[in-house]
C-alpha cells in the first residue's frame, strides 16, 4: 500500500497517510477520472468503509482529497451518522487532520498561504475556492487546453464537459451568470470552472 501511495502523494505525506488509512480501517480505491468529483467516501453494506480517489489528480490535490474523505469517515464515527456531510463536525475533523500536512516539506511555498486561508473554513469542495483551485492546477502533469470561465470575455459562447453550450454573462458576487443556449435558463458558474471556448 505504501508503494502505491508513493506514486500519488508528496513523499513526506506517504507514511502519515498510510497510518491514517490503516487506523481508520478503510479500503482505498484509486480510480479512473470522474468529471464530477475528485473522490468519495461510502460505508459499504458489510459495514466496511471505502474511499475512492481519482488517479488523475496531482499529488497535492490527491492528498487534500484523501484527507477530505477520511474526515467524513472519522466525523461520522465520532459524531454519529446524522451530522451534515460537510457540516461543522466534518470541518473541524478535516482541519485537524490536514494541519500536520500544511508545511513547506509537503506543499510548495506558494500554496501555503492559500491553504492556510482555505482551512480557516474548508468548503465541501476545494474547487469552490477559485484562487486555491487555480494555484493547485499548475501542478497538474497534463496541462489542459481548456480555459477558465473568468478568463472569457462577456458574451462569448463556451462548451462544458457534457457538451452543453452556454453564453457568459455578468459576474455576481463570486460567480458568473451564464445562459444555457438550448433552454435559455440561467446557471451560475465558478470563476475557475474549466470550459472550452467556442466563439468570442
Amino acid at each position: 500500500m505504501q508503494q502505491t501511495l508513493a506514486k500519488y502523494l508528496p513523499e513526506l505525506a506517504v507514511s502519515p497517510c498510510f497510518e491514517l488509512i490503516k487506523n481508520s480501517h478503510v479500503h482505498l480505491k484509486i480510480v479512473n477520472e470522474r468529471v464530477t468529483r475528485h473522490g468519495d467516501y461510502r460505508r459499504r453494506k458489510d459495514g466496511n468503509h471505502q474511499i475512492t480517489v481519482n488517479a488523475s489528480l496531482n499529488k497535492y490535490r490527491f492528498l487534500m482529497t484523501l484527507i477530505h474523505e477520511i474526515a467524513h469517515l472519522i466525523a461520522f464515527e465520532k459524531y454519529g451518522r446524522n451530522i451534515k456531510p460537510h457540516g461543522l463536525e466534518w470541518k473541524k475533523t478535516f482541519q485537524h487532520l490536514m494541519l500536520p500536512f500544511i508545511r513547506p516539506e509537503i506543499f510548495p511555498a506558494q500554496l501555503l498561504p492559500l491553504l492556510a486561508r482555505h482551512f480557516k473554513n474548508p468548503k465541501a469542495s476545494s474547487g469552490t475556492d477559485a484562487q486555491l483551485a487555480i494555484a493547485l492546477k499548475q501542478f497538474d502533469e497534463q496541462q489542459s487546453d481548456k480555459t477558465y470561465v473568468y478568463e472569457l470575455p462577456i458574451g462569448c459562447v463556451f462548451r462544458i464537459y457534457n457538451g452543453k453550450l452556454f453564453k457568459k454573462g455578468n459576474k455576481r458576487t463570486k460567480r458568473y451568470e451564464c445562459i444555457e443556449i438550448s433552454s435559455g435558463r440561467m446557471f451560475l458558474f465558478q470563476p475557475n470552472a474549466e470550459v472550452e471556448l467556442i466563439k468570442s
